[in-house]
């Protein structure tokens, strides 16, 4: 089979994170570069999977594909981003599953007989992964046979008799279109000129609002396997990423706003802690009917204060009032937005318990001013705007005085504690603000 057609891409030199800056300084000292043979089954080659770099053109990897030679790995992330803009994704060719249970041999060269899976298989499959926070790596095996790198990931969700990579995994699926991505599916990107540079894959695990601007994302990169909302179509490289659905796929009646069924999910769906497709085809139903003004960043799988307003608005819209109107949807209102039924909402906002509007106040996001303003000494303007909407967010409690222009550790600790509170930890919690920071922030 030919190889897929990507899009040419030639890596920035002048990066200034820590990791590259350390490595051009290697590079200026020690002008040899260290060379690694990749090949064989990983069970009879355990001794040999070290990571270096490499200078071959190219090894073969089970036989059945040329997989070019690992480059340097990019450097650790810039803080500021709950994603880095370019992770460090070096990854193994195509391979057969690893140990007692895998499938020996190399991966078949056409497709026939792919195994039969569905959307939420998929979505389960990689959820086992992030609860079991599996460490990423080009070299090691899970538990389950596939590699821990991001087409090992794809390869384990798409339940595929081996290990993929980037430059295989598009002959298991079908080029889709931006509006025809559904949970399940993948957004691939590979670099031709440099495999092990900025090549990527992850899964499309739902959009997370309306205007379809950010999405699910669930992939395997370092450390660990994750779960985050992401910018379309990613945070670097974004043109270049490709939407695939695999061949196998055998519908469940899962769609991007959630399940298909016309039944009432039931209670326990909605409301306060609930996180679930049902609540994003809730909101998706609520904003056809009406009810866009009241989300500035939604609807989503989270249960959330615009979801009840919307709800509640919807539900005065059909002139119910007390328990019927209390923002929680029940079965007849369930019914009324799968069937189409009643009224839509009103513009310009519901009526409010004494007859007068309620209305939901718009907020633009700011456009974000990047990662060099958010440094230790920066003065700017952008500082002390970040810094009076955490404030209003309650997220001011590190201020003695201020907020003010100069960056400082106040600063940094407000901001941690704000990123904290939307449940991420670690390098995506570290106090600096970057894109998805600043958007949820102002949103």
């Amino acid at each position: 089979m030919d190889a897929p057609v990507f899009e040419e891409f030639d890596p920035a030199s002048d990066c200034d994170c820590p990791g590259c800056v350390h490595w051009r300084r290697v590079a200026r000292s020690s002008p040899s570069s260290l060379s690694i043979g990749l090949g064989g089954h990983p069970a009879a080659h355990g001794a040999r999977r070290a990571l270096a770099l490499a200078a071959a053109a190219g090894t073969v990897l089970g036989g059945a594909h040329a997989v070019p030679a690992v480059a340097s790995t990019h450097g650790q992330a810039r803080p500021g981003l709950p994603a880095a803009d370019e992770p460090p994704t070096p990854q193994g060719g195509t391979s057969p599953l690893h140990g007692p249970t895998g499938s020996p041999g190399s991966p078949p060269a056409q497709v026939n007989g792919l195994p039969a899976t569905t959307r939420a298989a998929i979505i389960n499959r990689a959820k086992l992964w992030l609860a079991a926070k599996v460490p990423y790596s080009m070299s090691s095996y899970w538990g389950d046979g596939y590699r821990q790198d991001c087409s090992g990931f794809v390869s384990m969700a798409w339940s595929l008799g081996g290990n993929e990579w980037t430059g295989s995994l598009d002959k298991f699926g079908t080029r889709i279109t931006r509006e025809q991505l559904q949970p399940g599916d993948i957004l691939l990107f590979h670099n031709l000129a440099n495999p092990q540079k900025g090549s990527h894959v992850v899964i499309f695990g739902g959009w997370t609002d309306y205007t379809h601007s950010y999405y699910v994302a669930y992939e395997q990169t370092p450390p660990a396997t994750r779960r985050q909302s992401t910018p379309y179509a990613y945070w670097s490289n974004s043109t270049r990423y490709v939407p695939y659905r695999y061949k196998g796929l055998k519908e469940d009646g899962t769609a991007a706003g959630g399940p298909a069924s016309t039944k009432f999910p039931g209670a326990k769906s909605f409301g306060s802690g609930a996180d679930n497709p049902y609540v994003t085809r809730l909101g998706t139903m609520l904003v056809d009917r009406g009810g866009a003004r009241f989300y500035t960043t939604g609807p989503g799988p989270r249960w959330g204060e615009a979801d009840r307003l919307a709800t509640q608005a919807f539900q005065r819209a059909q002139g119910w009032t007390g328990a019927d109107a209390d923002g929680l949807p029940g079965p007849t209102t369930w019914a009324y937005l799968v069937g189409g039924k009643g009224k839509d909402i009103p513009a310009g906002g519901a009526p409010g318990p004494a007859g007068t509007p309620s209305k939901v106040p718009q907020s633009k996001v700011p456009q974000y001013p990047g990662r060099g303003v958010f440094r230790p000494g920066v003065s700017s303007d952008h500082v002390t705007r970040l810094g009076r909407q955490l404030v209003k967010k309650g997220f001011g409690k590190n201020y003695t005085k201020g907020p003010g222009p100069r960056w400082g550790e106040a600063d940094r600790r407000n901001v941690e504690a704000f990123q904290r509170s939307q449940g991420w930890r670690g390098g995506a919690a570290d106090g600096y603000p970057g894109p998805e920071t600043w958007r949820r922030l102002f949103s």
